[in-house]
């Protein structure tokens, strides 16, 4: 396939939490279409491994250790990709963290970690990428919400509240910036094989359950396609996103049929 017919060729990305999982899947669906990646991540090994996949497809692959929570290393990280890629034509802010706590048992610390990363995490990234991308009067922005943030699930009230969080933010976002060619929308990721859920399938497993029976009983009973979905299909909605022009301010589904709304 020639450069010019890719159709993200020439333009450069960066995605926050694309070491592993629904990240790389982002990553990977990118640099496919021909962008150039920044992987921000705390994973060292993983994001090398990442990095080397996308040099493999012959773009160019940066890495930075970032914490999504710390203004100052956003802004860092968005100066580098400027710097050393060209510009940020496509922020996507899939750093994300989850706990499993009642209400009744949830700290401060639980609450303050999860909603840092998930909800002030995506505050930051944009915040910063607005700069640039205004500068080119183009832009898109891609948010990883999760269909935690369009309903709730018990002992993930803290996890949704973060998740809802996103999702008002990317509407109100993309309602301030609709006329500056930048778009916001939000991928809403649903039953996904990753570390968040194995750890929810070992929490919700019935008594003498193994983690694979509590992982394949929740593909049946709660995806009515019956499958999981992939960190490869979160990736597509993402290329759907990083293309369109006339899309802006929404909530994207990737469940199986999870969910409706």
């Amino acid at each position: 396939m020639q450069q010019a017919s890719l159709p993200l060729a020439g333009k450069s990305a960066v995605v926050t939490g694309g070491a592993r999982g629904i990240g790389r899947g982002i990553v990977m669906a990118l640099a496919e279409a021909g962008a150039d990646i920044l992987i921000a991540d705390l994973l060292e090994d993983d994001m090398r491994a990442t990095q080397e996949a996308v040099r493999g497809l012959g773009r160019k692959a940066l890495v930075r250790r970032v914490d999504v929570t710390d203004a100052a290393q956003v802004q860092a990280m968005v100066d580098q990709a400027v710097a050393e890629l060209g510009g940020l034509d496509i922020l996507v802010n899939c750093a994300g963290v989850i706990s499993i706590h009642p209400v009744a048992n949830l700290t401060e610390k639980d609450w303050d970690f999860v909603m840092g990363v998930n909800a002030k995490g995506t505050f930051l990234g944009c915040k910063a990428a607005l700069g640039p991308m205004r500068a080119r009067q183009s832009g898109r922005i891609i948010n990883v919400a999760s269909i935690a943030g369009k309903e709730g699930f018990p002992n993930l009230a803290h996890y949704s509240a973060s998740k809802f969080a996103v999702v008002g933010f990317t509407n109100a976002l993309a309602k301030e910036v609709a006329q500056e060619g930048i778009t916001v929308n939000a991928i809403c990721p649903g039953i996904v094989r990753t570390y968040m859920w194995d750890r929810l399938a070992d929490e919700w497993k019935n008594d003498g359950e193994s983690v694979e029976d509590s992982w394949a009983r929740h593909q049946l009973t709660l995806i009515p396609q019956g499958r999981a979905q992939t960190p490869q299909d979160m990736g597509r909605m993402a290329l759907f996103f990083a293309t369109m022009d006339n899309v802006t301010g929404q909530s994207v589904n990737v469940d199986g049929g999870f969910t409706f709304h």
